[in-house]
């Protein structure tokens, strides 16, 4: 596959994904990434056609890409609003303003070079795919290690030292044990496990693009054991819901399938309370299955909540806050992007997310609606909108981009579609 200069950045930092993991680099290199995209982008739309042929912009920037711009930066005003509001000082404004840079920005630096850069989807498919390939290479030491006597996490790496939400972030790991059962789980590349889960949902959305069979079937296959492997229940969901829903979109234009909808919308009158009670018992059993971490989760969103709304409406406390032994001392604001959103950066902060999410969501929707072209990017936002309900979004950004970057090329293939 011949690549443009851009392609082969963006395609040799997805390869050594598990290189740079392995020295515990990925949380520095997805913002650096972001930001070197994101360069080269206004470089490009700046120098037009003085720029060299092979990285010239492929056209204006999309509509929906200047709302995730101007979203994100409406994120950082609310966080200086924030800090200013509750007198965090300027050494945390700095620290702050940095974490920024290196999460929610990257919400609008890689789709933003995915719309203006010279870069095709088929350079990330097959990238993803072998991320694939290396995780079946190291899959039998990483599932036999808990059984042979290795240790959980191997070692964490210096380069934490650039600073971040955690330690977890710049640590290498075989496995982890579950606290609330004590059997191993896998975490792969990722920080924790529930996001190694949707990872492998977004590397199974990729490889079901591949064109070529032997790649397709690596890469469904490494997604898949991420999932079961990491044991997480938002992951099984996405298994299904992001893979089976965006194929499904297509049917929506159907006349028959209206007609079949307006017929068990009028059966709903006899048979509607025994499916709302089948409904509430499978909601409860998969709550159940890790009763704990929901309790941990509903009570902190609860918090989030009321402190918002009696204490910072309009734009939040400005950071997280350790929680109370209730809540096992996690943050309150974390673990949930939308909560997480009102409590640290208000009202304001959390449409300023909503509105380009919503908007780039629609764009997928209606294309899937349309054709294969908008499958993977809406299988890619029903998977952050999994994630969002589950995890912060902005800080596992660095870990997302590929999935970025497509939306990205998504909003540019639907507003210039006579770019090829």
């Amino acid at each position: 596959m011949t690549m443009n200069p851009v392609e082969r950045l963006v395609y040799k930092t997805l390869v050594y994904t598990w290189p740079l993991y392995a020295i515990g680099a990925l949380y520095v290199v997805g913002p650096v990434l972001a930001w070197i995209l994101g360069g080269l982008s206004v470089l490009s739309l700046f120098l037009g056609p003085a720029m060299r042929q092979d990285l010239r912009a492929t056209g204006s920037i999309p509509p929906v890409i200047w709302a995730w711009i101007v979203g994100m930066f409406v994120m950082l005003v609310a966080l200086w609003v924030g800090h200013f509001d509750w007198s965090l000082g300027t050494v945390q404004t700095i620290k702050s303003t940095i974490g920024w840079a290196k999460g929610w920005a990257l919400m609008a630096l890689f789709p933003l070079a995915g719309a203006v850069l010279p870069i095709r989807r088929e350079v990330l498919i097959r990238g993803q795919c072998v991320i694939g390939l290396g995780t079946l290479i190291l899959a039998p030491v990483l599932l036999t290690a808990p059984y042979i006597g290795l240790p959980e996490k191997i070692f964490t790496s210096p380069l934490k030292a650039v600073g971040g939400p955690g330690p977890e972030y710049f640590s290498v790991y075989f496995f982890t044990f579950d606290p609330s059962s004590w059997t191993p789980r896998w975490q792969f590349y990722a920080p924790w496990s529930p996001f190694a889960a949707l990872l492998g949902v977004v590397m199974i959305l990729f490889a079901l693009e591949e064109k070529v069979n032997k790649w397709k079937t690596i890469g469904i296959a490494a997604g898949t054991l991420m999932i079961f492997a990491s044991k997480s229940r938002m992951g099984l969901v996405g298994l299904v819901a992001c893979t089976i829903g965006p194929r499904m979109m297509p049917l929506i234009l159907r006349g028959w399938v209206w007609q079949m909808v307006a017929g068990l919308t009028a059966s709903l009158a006899i048979i509607g309370p025994a499916l709302a009670a089948a409904a509430w018992e499978a909601v409860a059993a998969f709550k159940g299955a890790r009763a704990d971490s929901t309790r941990v989760r509903e009570t902190l969103q609860r918090i989030a909540g009321e402190r918002w709304i009696n204490e910072a409406f309009w734009f939040g406390h400005g950071r997280v806050q350790p929680g109370p032994h209730l809540v096992e001392y996690m943050p309150i604001g974390s673990h949930h992007t939308w909560w997480g959103l009102l409590f640290v950066k208000g009202i304001v902060g959390m449409l300023a997310l909503l509105v380009p999410f919503v908007w780039q969501t629609l764009i997928a929707l209606i294309d899937a609606a349309k054709g294969p072209r908008g499958r993977l990017p809406m299988g890619i936002m029903m998977t952050l909108t999994l994630l969002s309900f589950g995890e912060n979004i902005e800080i596992e950004a660095y870990m997302l981009w590929a999935g970025l970057i497509i939306l990205g090329i998504h909003a540019r293939e639907t507003a210039h579609p006579s770019w090829i």
